[in-house]
């Protein structure tokens, strides 16, 4: 199979037959063998039936239905493993995102040879409400990732090598870095193509809101610290805790080596107890060792939860 669409959703009813019969008339004038999976996130519209009714009518449709609304992230790590295709598309269902764009993507990957193509929506339909703080985020993710040539990290509308989907792991919300995802998986030839951004047609954007922005700078610094540290935290913890328990050792002993030189020049001198130094050098000695030991008990634990991806599917086409 040549392509396969992944298009995560949540209450696209609207949406959902126009963006089918474009993508169905992309394929088909290219010759593409393909399979479009929507993945409805706990949708409470009829977003479900219209998949299933869109089913009926072609074998290229499959859908996943959650029991309850996950988040985007979710959505397409679930979408990621029933893909087959050669090529994997993903695309928002808010028909934004265009399928014209497809062939160029899939040609990227199978001729230019990019791991992932990512979109950039030079010229958007957006507030300046929402395109002002995404331009702030993707120069920081551009400076903490490392990838300098992808101006929009969080663009729906993204193309990647088969090989790349089955080894990632998408989680919480961190769909916003799957180029950073892959690139920590060893994928380096990230790509990026301008696309073309339609004004919202239906509604109103579902995956999003102010927090995202928030959100997403926390989940950022999650994955900078995972992937700088997440195989050896003691690199991280041991290092600090280290640092902090010999700073306060040194000062131990000199608060202590004040009193004695006091005491042998016949100065007036205070029990080292009486010393605020004491205290602060003692401190810093606990908090070193518990720094140690988090470091040794996360070398001892596993990062990958077996449950993390675990999610309610209540029903696959």
């Amino acid at each position: 199979m040549d392509i396969s669409v992944v298009v995560p959703l949540y209450n696209e009813e609207e949406s959902l037959p126009e963006l089918y019969a474009w993508i169905e008339r992309v394929m088909k004038a290219n010759g593409f063998s393909y399979e479009v999976i929507f993945v409805n996130d706990g949708s409470t519209d009829r977003s479900w039936q219209i998949i299933e009714e869109l089913s009926r009518k072609s074998d290229t449709v499959h859908g996943i239905k959650f029991r309850r609304n996950y988040g985007k992230s979710p959505a397409l790590y679930c979408g990621f493993e029933k893909a087959q295709g050669d090529v994997v598309i993903t695309m928002d269902a808010d028909l934004q995102d265009s399928p014209d764009e497809i062939p160029e993507l899939y040609r990227m990957i199978t001729e230019d040879g990019y791991d992932l193509v990512s979109g950039w929506k030079k010229k958007r339909y957006d507030p300046l409400s929402k395109t002002i703080p995404t331009k702030i985020f993707n120069a920081t993710a551009r400076k903490v990732s490392g990838i300098k040539n992808l101006h929009d990290f969080n663009c729906g509308l993204k193309a990647y090598k088969m090989d790349v989907v089955k080894n990632i792991e998408v989680y919480g919300e961190m769909h916003r870095y799957i180029p950073y995802l892959a690139k920590n998986a060893g994928f380096k030839k990230i790509g990026e193509k301008v696309v073309q951004h339609q004004a919202r047609k239906f509604g109103k954007t579902k995956f999003g809101g102010l927090n995202r922005f928030f959100n997403g700078y926390l989940d950022l610094i999650s994955l900078w610290f995972l992937s700088a540290f997440g195989v050896k935290p003691m690199h991280f913890f041991g290092l600090l805790g280290s640092l902090m328990f010999i700073f306060g050792f040194i000062s131990v002993i000199i608060v202590g080596i004040t009193k004695l030189y006091n005491m042998y020049n016949g100065m007036p001198y205070r029990l080292v107890t009486d010393s605020p130094y004491f205290y602060l050098s003692l401190t810093a000695m606990i908090i070193g060792t518990q720094l140690f030991l988090a470091g040794f008990l996360g070398e001892l634990i596993s990062r990958n939860a077996p449950e993390r991806n675990k999610y309610q599917i209540e029903k696959t086409i």
